[in-house]
């Protein structure tokens, strides 16, 4: 399944945000920490570094993602010019307040009631970013809920007398280029439930499970996982919690969305759904799908000796 979600007004999101990007001083993007390349949108790079800007990569839900897989993270963007990232969960006060001096340390040159620091925070939906400017202004400014796509228009707000916050809306992009992409955006919640098929979704998940933490399944649902695959994992789920459809028939669907929200609830564990090598593994081993255009008309055989 190709996963594909780009609302409207996302469209007219992106517009906004590259129109608000040349008075920018920086940009900090909000990515869920247990996904951390696939939740980063490539329009967003293409943005920023446009216009030359750096940016604080907040590796957001750090509380449900495997520690050693985060750590290995922050080393890989470590690396990359320009970028500082960091782990916390926008939830935590105490973790929120360390993003004002980390934005300060990226553009040093700003941050002065003459001068404010003026930043632009920018990320996919649902991954926190209502979230963290709530918890910086210390109070409620922008609409906060379990679904994507909630916050809608581009808002703009004052962080004492030296920082400007712009708040965009969640953006996604056209088109999604690697189908597990797809798969790990949906099962963290971050792409509207009617572009996706849940027990789908949850099969690639279970897969991802028994390829990464086998223990994890075992230890919350309370079966052996030796020989199974992803339909067996959801099959199992049903059998152990008795969800069943009328006429006793096993209840696929229920089992499959218990998986997902024990995901992204963490009540399954701490997970990561990738790391820099399988990232890496991905983009060596990754074939592009054909291209849809028409094969040029063979040559007519002439019919000259």
């Amino acid at each position: 399944m190709s996963i594909q979600w780009f609302p409207g007004h996302m469209n007219a999101a992106r517009k906004k945000a590259a129109e608000s990007m040349e008075k920018t001083d920086l940009v900090i993007e909000v990515l869920d920490a247990r996904l951390p390349v696939a939740s980063s949108n490539p329009m967003i790079e293409q943005l920023r570094k446009h216009r030359q800007r750096p940016c604080l990569k907040i590796l957001n839900k750090a509380d449900l993602a495997d520690p050693a897989a985060t750590k290995e993270w922050l080393e890989h963007f470590k690396a990359q010019k320009d970028v500082f990232a960091v782990a916390l969960s926008c939830k935590k006060p105490a973790d929120v307040a360390k993003v004002p001096g980390l934005a300060m340390r990226l553009a040093p040159h700003r941050g002065t009631a003459l001068k404010p620091l003026r930043m632009m925070i920018m990320g996919i939906p649902n991954v926190g970013k209502s979230t963290l400017m709530n918890a910086l202004l210390k109070k409620r400014v922008a609409a906060v809920g379990d679904e994507p796509a909630v916050t809608k228009a581009q808002q703009r707000l004052y962080l004492g007398n030296n920082m400007v916050l712009v708040d965009t809306p969640g953006m996604l992009w056209p088109k999604i280029e690697h189908p597990t992409d797809g798969l790990m955006l949906a099962a963290s919640h971050a792409v509207g439930v009617n572009a996706v098929i849940e027990e789908e979704v949850a099969t690639f998940l279970a897969e991802q499970l028994l390829l990464r933490y086998p223990q994890l399944i075992s230890a919350r649902y309370g079966f052996p996982i030796e020989g199974l695959d992803g339909v067996a994992v959801i099959e199992g789920i049903a059998k152990r919690r008795a969800f069943r459809v009328k006429g006793g028939e096993l209840d696929y669907e229920k089992a499959a969305h218990t998986l997902l929200i024990d995901y992204r609830s963490g009540a399954l564990g701490r997970i990561s759904l990738e790391t820099p090598q399988s990232r890496a593994t991905l983009l060596a081993t990754y074939q592009p799908p054909p291209s849809l255009g028409l094969a040029p008309e063979p040559e007519e055989e002439s019919d000259d000796e």
